[in-house]
């Protein structure tokens, strides 16, 4: 008598803890976001994006005690271009006092409320990368899972924040340090912005920490989905290759 033989079952995947998918982000991403497929609830985007702001804000904080708002500003100011310079001199003396006051304190406020930026970006982004990979590439993603995939993937910026507030405590020029570019993680850092502003953006572009996260996406959605790796990194790098070049453009305008 014979008997069919049987096909054996996919291993079912093992659940994985928010604290035990952080280290396997980084020693094994296939594991960390596959984790993901299936069990992703609406939070679950919340505990890497915590974790990163609060390496942010100790950051932001440090910059204020080894650098100064004021600095911050002036350095922002001559990234701005000589047009932003030139109207803020030909104040008078007054105004231009209080006007840098406002600044100072927006830009000093801002830093504090990256937490609330970077959630936008990460909503952005995800929602993006949901639309292309659903609409163009045929995927059945929700985005619960795209913004978990993307907040995941982040996480490196944890350790170029950590490299930063080393570099504070270390010693840097309050005169050269720039809040958006503050280690030498890409060709940019050693450009002069306010010779080169649309070159520099590019090569800002060029980060170690953000390259990383892009390939962490790539690996992230073709783990949660059917898709191929290829495809999934195409995708990603497709469009930061896009924003990079808008980014460029508005710098060359700017300056």
């Amino acid at each position: 008598m014979s008997s069919s033989p049987v096909t054996p079952a996919a291993p079912a995947l093992l659940p994985m803890s928010a604290a035990a998918r952080f280290a396997a982000v980084f020693y094994a991403p296939g594991k960390a976001f596959a984790s993901l497929r299936g069990t992703t609830k609406w939070y679950s985007f919340v505990a890497p994006w915590l974790l990163i702001s609060v390496f942010s804000v100790i950051y932001v904080a440090t910059i204020g005690q080894k650098v100064g708002w004021q600095q911050v500003f002036e350095n922002n100011m001559r990234m701005a271009g000589p047009s932003a310079a030139g109207r803020f001199d030909q104040m008078p003396p007054a105004q231009r006092a209080q006007a840098l006051r406002t600044a100072v304190a927006f830009t000093k406020g801002f830093s504090y409320g990256f937490p609330l930026v970077s959630l936008v970006v990460l909503i952005i982004i995800g929602a993006v990368l949901l639309g292309t990979f659903n609409f163009g590439a045929g995927a059945q993603l929700d985005f619960k899972t795209s913004l978990a995939v993307v907040a995941y993937a982040s996480l490196p910026d944890i350790l170029k924040l950590v490299l930063a507030i080393a570099t504070l405590f270390a010693g840097v020029s309050p005169d050269g340090f720039m809040i958006q570019n503050p280690v030498a993680t890409n060709p940019g850092y050693f450009m002069d912005y306010t010779q080169h502003p649309a070159l520099t953006s590019l090569l800002m572009r060029l980060d170690v920490f953000s390259l990383w996260s892009l390939v962490l996406m790539g690996v992230g959605f073709a783990a949660v989905s059917k898709m191929k790796r290829g495809t999934t990194m195409t995708v990603v790098f497709g469009w930061y290759i896009f924003v990079a070049l808008v980014g460029a453009g508005w710098a060359l305008l700017q300056g």
